[in-house]
């Protein structure tokens, strides 16, 4: 019998989904799959893989453990437009765990990201005229409308950077609710996931040369460490870019009206401005103001 995800992180990216990933393997009774982002159903190359292959990914699950995934390609529309059709025909009865950061904050993240990847070599504020993905993975509603047209709002929990961040244990036991976990949850100190402030630009070269053996003892033994850091941040960021004043209102033009529609559906006033402390004081369920859609996907 195939063993299929009982519920799925799906974004969004760059909003500590790879630490509640991690928390949430830590959980006895809880399955997460390695690799942590299949990407299965947003990737064509993995989607050719098959159904068998996904679902492989949960084979080694003990028996009675609640089974998921963390792939933040599935909240990243216009890019991968087929995500929600093709979770519904193969999970129905998945749920799913959306974790938002501040709009601003998540797109500057997303940049140093791509920025480390070489992905974007230009300054941010070219890269804002030159990449709508930069704006279009902050636009949280219309990321989210199509799991609600799929699986209603109550299979999607909303779930806060800001929020996680003050309060983890109660979010976890939170998210551990939702997905129908009976154990008691216990969030554990670990290492920062996926910082993107600290991921080192890749070159062949350079990691040729480093860890060729005799080279590699030398610098283990004879560089000081001081030195070395200073060659390690030519190939990383250092601090976070800076937005100017005319670049901070923009964006907060860009998002003010997406977060105001959202806060409808959360029953909060939200805006760029007080973004941060609303969702971090309390935790936010979905209103009665969301959408509600027919089986077919149409507005009711």
């Amino acid at each position: 019998m195939n063993r299929k995800p009982d519920f799925i992180i799906i974004g969004a990216m760059k909003s500590a989904t790879s630490t509640l990933h991690e928390q949430l393997a830590r959980q006895p009774g809880i399955f997460m799959s390695t690799p942590k982002e299949p990407n299965f159903f947003s990737d064509e190359p993995e989607f050719e893989r098959g159904l068998g292959y996904y679902f492989s990914l949960f084979a080694p699950a003990p028996q009675g453990a609640l089974c998921g995934e963390s792939s933040t390609h599935y909240t990243k529309i216009p890019r991968h437009p087929k995500v929600v059709e093709r979770i519904a025909d193969a999970v129905p009865d998945a749920k799913f765990i959306y974790v938002m950061r501040h709009p601003i904050d998540r797109l500057v993240s997303h940049y140093m990201h791509e920025w480390s990847q070489r992905v974007l070599e230009m300054p941010l504020a070219q890269a804002l005229d030159w990449h709508p993905a930069l704006f279009d993975f902050s636009r949280y509603t219309m990321q989210l409308e199509p799991y609600f047209r799929a699986f209603g709002k109550d299979r999607v929990l909303p779930v806060f950077f800001d929020r996680l961040n003050a309060h983890p244990q109660a979010e976890l036991e939170r998210v551990c609710r939702f997905i129908g976990y009976s154990g008691d949850p216990k969030w554990q100190e670990i290492e920062a996931q996926n910082v993107s402030s600290q991921r080192m630009r890749p070159s062949a070269l350079r990691d040729r040369i480093v860890e060729f053996p005799p080279l590699a003892y030398l610098r283990r033994n004879f560089v000081p460490q001081g030195v070395r850091d200073r060659i390690k941040a030519l190939w990383t960021f250092e601090g976070r870019p800076t937005l100017s004043e005319f670049e901070q209102r923009r964006l907060e033009r860009e998002f003010d009206e997406d977060l105001g529609r959202l806060g409808t559906w959360l029953g909060v006033d939200l805006n760029c401005k007080n973004f941060k402390a609303v969702t971090r004081e309390r935790s936010l369920e979905w209103s009665q103001a969301v959408p509600a859609f027919t089986r077919d996907g149409a507005r009711a």
